[in-house]
Order: structure tokens, then sequence, then C-alpha cells
């Protein structure tokens, strides 16, 4: 999907299209190798680029999300919302929502990307408010985690080991409450993303049919974490 250009809050610079994930950057869930930490000048590198986007600069806004949007998506998006098409989504709408709120940030030690982080993970939550299928958290559980996220002091690799290795547990730990077939979908989909051509070959069935299967899948797995829910 594509975003629609919006009118950037610096009216001088006109309307202004965020940029989206390119084809191929994601890592899948289940990967252990995630961003190093950045160095001092590197650091240093990120806080200027902060101060001329808060201060208008689009080209220095964009590489930023350029920079950020990949874990964004990897590490928060996709892992809490179970779906690549709702997560682009997402991504798409936190662009736009830091293009609003990037006047806001006040420049940490630790970088921009804590900040990015909370951004997501509020737009996160908006989608899984709106959705009742097809999403892997409970609104209750993510609230829980954007107040720790308001926070957090760790640094962006930190933060992507953390969600990725939690989202991994998650997953795998209900994946043995469901139908084998079901686990298999929701494995080669959404832990290990596979394409989903891949994806139908692996589990013996047609396109049209993995994704009524992957549908059912998901729907399941609601259903489990509804019960935990349960008093």
């Amino acid at each position: 999907m594509h975003a629609c250009p919006v009118e950037c809050p610096f009216p001088s610079l006109g309307p202004w299209r965020p940029p989206l994930p390119r084809a191929g950057f994601v890592r899948p869930l289940g990967a252990t190798r995630v961003g190093r930490v950045l160095t001092p000048a590197e650091l240093d590198a990120e806080q200027r680029l902060c101060e001329k986007a808060c201060a208008g600069d689009r080209t220095a806004l964009g590489t930023l999300l350029e920079q950020h949007g990949p874990r964004l998506y990897r590490a928060v998006l996709l892992p809490r919302l179970g779906n690549p098409a709702l997560a682009e989504e997402a991504l798409s709408l936190t662009y736009l929502r830091v293009v609003e709120r990037i006047g806001s940030f006040e420049w940490q030690s630790v970088g921009i990307y804590p900040w990015l982080r909370v951004v997501a993970m509020r737009i996160a939550l908006d989608q899984i408010r709106a959705r009742k299928r097809e999403v892997l958290f409970d609104s209750a559980a993510l609230e829980r985690e954007v107040d720790a996220a308001e926070r957090e002091t760790r640094d962006a690799a930190a933060l992507e080991t953390h969600d990725l290795r939690l989202a991994r547990e998650r997953v795998l730990s209900l994946l043995g409450r469901l139908n084998p077939r079901y686990a298999q979908a929701i494995r080669l989909r959404v832990i290990e993303e596979r394409p989903r051509a891949e994806a139908a070959v692996e589990l013996g069935v047609s396109v049209g049919t993995f994704d009524v299967v992957l549908h059912r899948a998901m729907a399941a797995l609601r259903k489990v974490l509804d019960a935990e829910q349960e008093p």
C-alpha cells in the first residue's frame, strides 16, 4: 500500500509522502540478529538530524524514518498485530503521526528510537481497539506495554531484542494450544514470514486455501487469547 500525500506541518515544505518499507527489508520474527548499538559519533549525527527535523527539515525527518522504519515494522508492529497488511498500514500511520508530533520530541541520550517506538505502539493500540480479529495481542496488554515504554531508557538495539523475544515467546507459547495445521500456518506466515505462495506449498494447499486456513488460524488464536483474559 502507499499512503496518500499529506499536508506537512511545516507549511513551507508542501505535501510530503512518508517513506514506506522497501520490499524484502523485513527479517522474520524468529531472527536472532538485530541492529547494533550506535556509536557516540552516530548518536551525535542522529541528534543533529533530530534537531533539523524538529526545526522543519523534511529531508532530515525522512532520513530518520527510513533508518528506523524497518525496526518499527519488524519488532513493534508486525509482532503485535500479527498481520503484514495491518502492520504496513500501521507503519504508514506511525510516519504520519511522527510528522505531526516531531516538534514535541526532546532528545535523550538513547536516541529517537524509544520515542518512535511509543508512537508506533500507540498506533498499534488504536488498530487493535478497532479490530476484533486477526491481531495477536489484546488492548489491555498493549496499554500496559505503552505505559512501560514511556519510561524506557534502553537503546534501540536492546529494545528491538526485547520486543522480538517477547513476541516470539508469546506466539510460540500459544501455538501449542492450536490445531497443528493452524499452528503451522501461523508459524510459516507470522513467525518465519514466508511468502504466501511458499507457505501454501509448505502446507500442501493453494494460495487461496492457505489464506482461508490462516484466517481461521488467527481466529482460533484470538479465542485462545480471549480465554486467557477471562477471570
